[in-house]
């Protein structure tokens, strides 16, 4: 297991909390009191159940946090194997700071800074309103969280609209983007009815839905395969292999283990290694009881590191039928030709 492994589960934690608190804070009422209403009129057991209330608001916002900013993480990590050789790498580390940082000054601000002392978060009734409705909060939260998530789709965006692949499998590609999506209007309507109807449960549904949708979201890209074999996908790494092209004295590559994998044609056809055969573990049955797979060599999900690798190689193929032997370009060495297209040069 690797990081965002660990993460992941993590999440599916803090959210499970999330859901067993939500059920109670329908029932129960907190220190966000209607305009008008007479606190000194409440019981002794309505002031301490409301105090009891507010604690649970209390550890279902921290958890929503934690839930919200652990899936970002797994996501970033996930991005970040994948774009080892891509320009897109720059914009991951720095949304990953972005990210970081947002969540820190979030929590700052949230526990030490917008209600002081803390114990007023389940005071009743309060000195202030950001100690019970939490305005302040909900904006900052809002405004880091759906930025962050916009980055975050964005990302590989770019590759869905270059990569040509068979409309099934586009439209399962962009059916995830369109759940990522879904989180981003969750996270926006959740906190819509936050500020139109606080004393009313839409808020808690939206709450809910977008942890729902972000974890569903991150965890698609890796259980792919899987989905794959459901809906009876093709491997998009065959489809590549029907349209390599062989110039003369030239040198072919898969998408097998690495972005640098390259395999000789020198020899004859019936002694290189087939493409087929060479398809990611995470598609390969005998490859995933093999002990002497190293799980780590992985670069990222096969759902999309197929597709980058299927983009470079038809810029590379293509890039062979624009030089004749006689054209001026045919005297860069093939490994020249390689680096346009961001590959690691044979060793």
């Amino acid at each position: 297991m690797q990081l965002d492994d660990y993460l992941i589960v993590v999440a599916m934690l803090t959210d499970t909390i999330l859901m067993v608190y939500m059920s109670k804070i329908v029932d129960t009422s907190s220190n966000l009191i209607p305009p008008g209403e007479d606190v000194s009129q409440y019981s002794e057991a309505e002031i301490k159940s409301r105090i009891t209330g507010s604690k649970y608001v209390l550890v279902v916002e921290q958890m929503q946090i934690v839930t919200i900013w652990l899936v970002k993480a797994c996501l970033l990590i996930m991005y970040f194997r994948m774009t080892t050789v891509l320009p897109q790498r720059k914009l991951v580390v720095a949304t990953s700071i972005y990210v970081g940082v947002s969540f820190v000054i979030m929590e700052i601000l949230y526990l030490g800074v917008w209600c002081r002392p803390f114990s007023q978060y389940w005071a009743v009734p309060t000195h202030s309103i950001q100690c019970s409705a939490a305005t302040n909060h909900l904006i900052t939260n809002a405004v880091f969280n759906i930025s962050s998530d916009l980055i975050i789709l964005s990302i590989p965006m770019p590759l869905l609209f270059k990569v040509r692949l068979p409309l099934k499998s586009k439209l399962s590609l962009m059916g995830i983007f369109m759940i990522g999506a879904f989180t981003v209007v969750a996270a926006a309507l959740n906190k819509y009815y936050s500020f139109s109807n606080p004393f009313g449960n839409d808020w808690v549904l939206w709450y809910l839905r977008e942890s729902y949708t972000a974890l569903l979201c991150a965890n698609l890209p890796l259980i792919y395969p899987l989905v794959q074999r459901i809906f009876k996908l093709r491997n998009w790494n065959s489809i590549s292999d029907t349209r390599s092209i062989h110039a003369p004295g030239t040198k072919s590559f898969g998408t097998g283990k690495s972005h640098s994998h390259w395999v000789s044609h020198n020899k004859s056809r019936s002694k290189a290694k087939p493409y087929r055969n060479d398809i990611r573990s995470a598609e390969s049955q005998e490859d995933i009881h093999d002990p002497n797979r190293n799980p780590s060599a992985d670069d990222g999900p096969e759902f999309i590191t197929s597709a980058i690798e299927l983009e470079r190689r038809t810029s590379y193929e293509k890039s062979l039928g624009e030089f004749s032997l006689d054209s001026p370009m045919s005297g860069r060495t093939e490994q020249s030709r390689m680096k346009d297209f961001n590959y690691n040069a044979p060793t």
